[in-house]
């Protein structure tokens, strides 16, 4: 069985907007919600960026059903593992155990701000392996003291630890990261349906259960024209790959490395209009990949309730016959 799930995604909606998108979201059907965390939007034109944790507070007691996660947290410059780890075990808390912490190794465009500069990508994997072994040290609830390459914890304690600590979920991308953090992870994050990567992640969990999540962006809405024009807008910068966009510092630097990429480029990777169909079939590639989560993105706030209102039921039917 997959689920399927609703992407609170902060860097394009207004914190009592995205409680309020939650709840609609629960009751419409989806079966989790994962929320973005990020300290700044990709592009100007889409102008949110609110605290995700405090919204998932908030999201934890407006909803009673659905499964939260983020969609990732960055645990190794703008948050230090043990903050990280104090917030997860309440979040757990506050959501009676539905909440799974998504873990990555971040982006420029958030981690920058710190002014503690940004690492290349084998560092940053390092660091993240780092984190996520204090993180669940730390998650025991017993007394720790740590000492390692990039963090330190001085007597810290969780005084409110969940019972079982608190699921890890870790974005990979290819062999060498699985490697580093099969061990670590319950489950896995990815961005792209490669089943190649199911595969060798499902060989290196070997009998361990393991959920694999994934996230696809659309743009429902009745006019395919003024859908691809909303895409473009808001969501050119998914253009560039993962490479490109875990490098460029600042929203004016994304509009500058997306200024040629045209309407007709971004419709070409996201499904945008009214055709459900075409929805489903984009979101079958992860069925089919291997995938047992599967999130949308519903691109821009302007349409959102409208999506929820009326497209979102139809579609959740559509999925589930995949």
């Amino acid at each position: 069985m997959v689920n399927f799930g609703y992407t609170l995604m902060t860097e394009q909606s207004s914190p009592k907007d995205l409680v309020r998108y939650a709840v609609a979201a629960e009751q419409v059907g989806f079966d989790f919600e994962v929320s973005s965390d990020h300290y700044s939007p990709w592009l100007v034109s889409q102008g949110h960026a609110p605290y995700a944790w405090t919204v998932l507070g908030a999201v934890a007691q407006a909803t009673s059903r659905v499964e939260l996660a983020t969609y990732v947290t960055c645990p190794i410059i703008r948050y230090h593992p043990a903050v990280v780890a104090q917030k997860a075990a309440t979040m757990q808390l506050l959501s009676d155990g539905r909440f799974i912490l998504g873990l990555g190794s971040g982006e420029n465009l958030n981690e920058h701000i710190t002014g503690e500069g940004w690492p290349p990508v084998a560092q940053r994997q390092e660091m993240l392996v780092e984190a996520a072994t204090l993180i669940r040290e730390l998650h025991t609830g017993d007394l720790t003291t740590w000492e390692g390459d990039y963090f330190r914890v001085d007597s810290a304690r969780i005084w409110d630890a969940p019972d079982g600590g608190v699921p890890l979920a870790i974005a990979v991308s290819g062999p060498k990261s699985i490697d580093k953090f099969a061990p670590l992870a319950d489950h896995l994050v990815a961005v792209e349906p490669d089943p190649d990567l199911i595969k060798d992640w499902d060989k290196a969990k070997g009998t361990k259960r393991s959920r694999k999540i994934g996230q696809i962006p659309i743009c429902w809405g009745t006019d395919q024209a003024a859908a691809v024009e909303k895409a473009h807008d808001q969501f050119r910068w998914f253009a560039g790959g993962w490479a490109v966009n875990a490098d460029l510092p600042t929203p004016a630097g994304f509009e500058g490395a997306s200024q040629f990429v045209r309407p007709e480029d971004v419709a070409e990777t996201i499904p945008c209009g009214p055709d459900l169909d075409a929805v489903a079939e984009a979101v079958s590639k992860y069925v089919d990949a291997g995938f047992t989560d599967i999130a949308v993105v519903q691109v821009g706030d302007e349409g959102q309730s409208e999506f929820l209102e009326q497209a979102a039921g139809p579609l959740l039917s559509k999925l589930r016959a995949l």
